[in-house]
């Protein structure tokens, strides 16, 4: 029922930072700040009361304490020593690291697998009170088991040499962000990206889980096909794909002008961001003549 790290002759595949907050984000210490200034702390190496820890893996452990970043006082840090795939679950060993003046003992918190690129690749919330009491300036090695079900990815796209784990701390707002792809990155002049900031800023806020496409920009080409800017907004804590999405258009009198089965490519909008996406739809598929998009609509079809 313990943690086991496996020997040091096998390959351990470390994470590849130190994730460290202020201990009172986690810990509600009064609702006070505590003080992160002084001498920055070692931490010693503190094994749960009932783990049989033989000597060669008390070394391991050791070993990669003493590789762990100094912190600063009243921190909280989770450091990861070893990622391992056991069917198609990942087992996790870190050390949950905390340098108050005082013993700890924490209760259910959300923990997050980070990737390369800081994405979210997984989260679960953990009742961290089995690891017991933690003493001060102290880190114990913990394990955390994350199954499919809590991967936002499919589990063997998971890197298992790039990857921290990190505290999910509460977002201040839930404001959603610009995210654009890297064609309209190149295409886009500065204005028209700060125009796309401003309307993703200003737009009504989402409800965690929502997905919304909003309409932008709805026009002929010079083909006479219609040429549709929506923004895919994304409220949740997910990032999603697409590989298809049937859309269609509405005008100002609620009549239909098109509608289409847009075959994407792992189309993926980010969580919590809103992506701008142009789709054609070709005069074949136009259902009215002169339609007034002085004012439309665009959802998906169901």
């Amino acid at each position: 029922m313990f943690p086991f790290l496996r020997k040091s002759k096998e390959k351990v595949n470390k994470a590849r930072e130190d994730n460290a907050i202020d201990a009172d984000q986690i810990l509600k210490e009064e609702n006070e700040s505590l003080d992160t200034d002084g001498e920055l702390i070692e931490t010693e190496l503190s094994f749960h009361p009932d783990w049989k820890v033989p000597t060669e893996q008390r070394y391991v452990y050791a070993f990669h304490n003493s590789e762990c970043s100094l912190l600063k006082p009243n921190q909280l840090s989770l450091a990861g020593i070893d990622i391992e795939k056991q069917g198609k679950n990942y087992v996790v060993t870190a050390f949950i690291r905390q340098t108050l003046s005082k013993s700890i003992k924490l209760k259910d918190t959300p923990i997050l697998l980070i990737g390369p690129d800081n994405e979210k690749l997984g989260r679960k919330v953990f009742d961290l009170s089995k690891a017991g009491v933690i003493p001060a300036n102290s880190s114990r090695p913990w394990q955390f088991v994350f199954k499919p079900k809590d991967l936002y990815i499919k589990e063997e796209d998971i890197a298992t040499d790039n990857w921290s784990l990190a505290f999910e701390l509460k977002p201040t707002s839930r404001k959603n962000q610009l995210d654009l792809a890297d064609s309209w990155k190149k295409s886009l002049a500065d204005e028209s990206v700060k125009s796309l900031e401003k309307l993703v800023a200003n737009a009504a806020p989402l409800k965690p889980g929502e997905m919304n496409f909003m309409g932008i920009d709805a026009k002929f080409n010079e083909n006479k096909d219609l040429s549709v800017t929506i923004l895919m907004r994304n409220g949740s804590e997910k990032n999603v794909y697409f590989e298809q999405i049937p859309l269609k258009i509405e005008d100002a009198s609620g009549d239909l002008v098109a509608q289409g089965n847009f075959k994407l490519e792992k189309f993926e909008v980010k969580a919590n961001t809103s992506k701008p996406w142009t789709f054609i739809f070709p005069q074949s598929l136009l259902q009215k003549e002169n339609p007034d998009l002085k004012k439309w609509r665009v959802y998906p079809v169901q």
